[in-house]
């Protein structure tokens, strides 16, 4: 991979950030260069949010020092950020080209003809000032913001947010931070943002969960871990590689530190006294090791969900079900026979009805008309989006236990202190007040209160909001471990197709459409739909099938028929081994094949390539012929 030699547009040096007794940045240092799209990875409470407000110049560090390039421009979406709240939907947006707005000023107020005048035009036309209300429109049509009049008062959180990530954008600065953009956002933005950036001209920073959004835009990851920035080229698969290395000589010096003191301690206790006043050089060195910073592994949580008692026959029947919000209806004749064990994924843009779905099967919203069938020993467990059930003035032990040094845990009773551990609350953690938490600690700790509860159907609104890399993929596999039923409603793409067998899409206009497989397996077979030439279709209609039959050879049409099960079973392949590499025990079992396995990955997703390529030239044939 070629190396970035573009000169550095702004550097962070020796930056020190404390809090309390907890460092946060210890004497870290890292350069920006003029083309970077950096993903920033690191556990919660790790410094990431940290850091950007930084050298965003709205938080100074204890110590160290930002430099950066003459008049560079930054613009940074936090993930609480303010809006005026009087104001609409476009005068926010447009607050965000203040600086292309005192152009245009400046522009308007210079001397005609005089070469100042000429040179803010060609700084306007650079940022394509003369076309502000256009893209203002664009942002706001493409991003699925509110209209435009709306008054930024009478919006919900989710909309807030589209209208700050407008404003953020329509600046074009030269360094874009992103403080999790993708949250409150449907696939259909978070791809636009991902081709928005693909061809960005100045350097952006992000942090994220979505790691598709990592893999496709950032080349380059840079992970903050015990105070310190470890960057590596590349995108997320690059870097978990990369990372697995990392640990791997880490664990190496490790083991040979831990010799060392070893042999040295039996050295000094078991010869003559004269050799210990004798040797100090000796003995100066050995302390020197002992004293310095032991590696700490790093831990992940041990997410537990209580066993799910057995459901009987009937779990879930949705029979011509239609549902409304006021006039708006939201499903038109659904029907759907949910099976034991299935894991569901719901998708669909904000506002479609998701939720409302899910407080349909709480019986918190009546159908319109329709028959629901709920199975006599279901027992739901719902995991809400909109996180209101802690008490900021609850310590952490409170919140959970009420007090109690226990929990009821499924049938078990289980000390309170152990199972906050598993959500890794440290000891000091476990007594602080919920108003103290990060973001990500809350997240957990929501989880934790109420995944406690147990049930046998899990409904998870938005789970993945707020977590790290490493919570999600133990949440994945937890839910994937589930012996119950899980339906879960999420714009994270990875997620999806990781936990679900099942797909409930709500595409507008009462249209809900269930789909087999994960969520790439939903979107192959909607684009198909969306062209009028799904397989399903076609197969209903015998005449299509005779005509395939004259335009592909026996042998071809056999083959063609086979394609879609063999792509679906490679895809599984594949999402298997990138499972096994984003495992956290990943370099312990595969340390000494990480070129097999890496070599397997490749040969795997090289399957799935020919595999659609052989699909679309069989396609290809049959719609020459038509």
């Amino acid at each position: 991979m070629s190396i970035n030699v573009k000169p550095a547009i702004l550097t962070a040096t020796d930056l020190c950030v404390e809090y309390g007794e907890q460092t946060v940045l210890d004497s870290a240092s890292l350069s920006v260069h003029a083309d970077d799209r950096i993903g920033l990875v690191g556990r919660n409470g790790a410094g990431k949010s940290t850091f950007l407000k930084i050298i965003s110049g709205l938080l100074k560090p204890d110590s160290g020092s930002v430099a950066m390039q003459k008049d560079l421009v930054i613009s940074f979406l936090p993930q609480e950020f303010t809006l005026d709240e009087s104001k609409t939907v476009a005068e926010n947006v447009r607050s965000g080209a203040a600086r292309i707005l005192n152009l245009i000023s400046e522009y308007e107020k210079a001397d005609p003809g005089s070469d100042y005048k000429h040179e803010l035009s060609d700084k306007i036309m650079h940022y394509n000032g003369w076309d502000l209300e256009r893209k203002i429109e664009m942002l706001i049509s493409s991003l699925h913001a509110p209209e435009k009049e709306r008054i930024v008062s009478t919006l919900s959180g989710g909309e807030k947010r589209r209208v700050a990530l407008c404003r953020t954008l329509i600046s074009e600065p030269d360094i874009l931070i992103l403080d999790e953009p993708t949250n409150h956002l449907d696939t259909g933005s978070i791809e636009w943002i991902e081709n928005f950036l693909s061809d960005y001209h100045g350097a952006c920073l992000f942090v994220t969960h979505d790691r598709y959004f990592l893999d496709r835009i950032a080349n380059r990851i840079v992970e903050i871990s015990e105070g310190q920035f470890y960057s590596h080229q590349g995108n997320y698969t690059d870097y978990l590689l990369n990372k697995t290395v990392r640990m791997q000589i880490k664990e190496v010096e490790e083991r040979k530190r831990q010799n060392f003191l070893r042999r040295e301690l039996e050295w000094v206790m078991t010869g003559p006294r004269a050799r210990r006043t004798k040797s100090k050089s000796r003995l100066d060195r050995y302390y020197e090791i002992a004293d310095a910073a032991k590696y700490e592994k790093e831990l992940d949580v041990d997410l537990i969900i209580p066993p799910a008692e057995k459901a009987g026959s009937t779990i879930l029947e949705l029979t011509n079900i239609s549902l409304r919000i006021n006039d708006k209806v939201i499903m038109d004749d659904f029907t759907l026979n949910v099976t034991p064990k299935r894991k569901i994924g719901i998708v669909g843009n904000n506002g479609s009805g998701k939720t409302t779905f899910l407080k349909m099967l709480l019986n918190e919203k009546q159908p319109f008309k329709g028959k629901l069938t709920i199975g006599e020993k279901i027992v739901f467990n719902y995991v809400d989006q909109a996180r209101l059930l802690l008490n900021d003035d609850d310590s952490v032990l409170k919140s959970i236990s009420s007090g109690s040094d226990y929990i009821n845990f499924g049938k078990e009773r289980l000390p309170v202190w152990t199972y906050l551990r598993r959500f890794l609350f440290t000891d000091d953690r476990i007594n602080t007040k919920v108003g103290k938490l990060s973001g990500g600690e809350r997240s957990r700790l929501t989880l934790a209160k109420i995944l406690m509860n147990g049930g046998n159907f899990l409904l998870l609104d938005e789970p993945t909001n707020d977590l790290d890399l490493p919570t999600l993929r133990v949440l994945e596999e937890a839910i994937s471990g589930f012996e119950g039923n899980v339906f879960v409603v999420s714009h994270d793409r990875y997620f999806l197709n990781r936990v679900c067998d099942g797909i409930i899409a709500f595409e507008g206009g009462g249209k809900v459409y269930f789909s087999e497989g994960d969520y790439d397996y939903y979107l192959e077979k909607r684009n198909a739909r969306s062209a009028g030439e799904s397989k399903e279709v076609k197969e209903k209609k015998g005449d299509t099938r005779q005509r395939q039959q004259k335009k592909l050879t026996y042998k071809e049409q056999k083959e063609y028929d086979a394609l879609e099960g063999e792509i679906i079973s490679a895809e599984q392949d594949v999402s298997e081994l990138e499972g096994i590499f984003a495992s956290p025990e990943f370099y312990e079992k595969y340390g000494s094949q990480i070129k097999e396995m890496n070599d397997k990955l490749e040969s795997a997703k090289l399957k799935v390539l020919r595999l659609y390529e052989r699909w679309e030239e069989l396609e290809n044939k049959l719609r020459d012929d038509s």
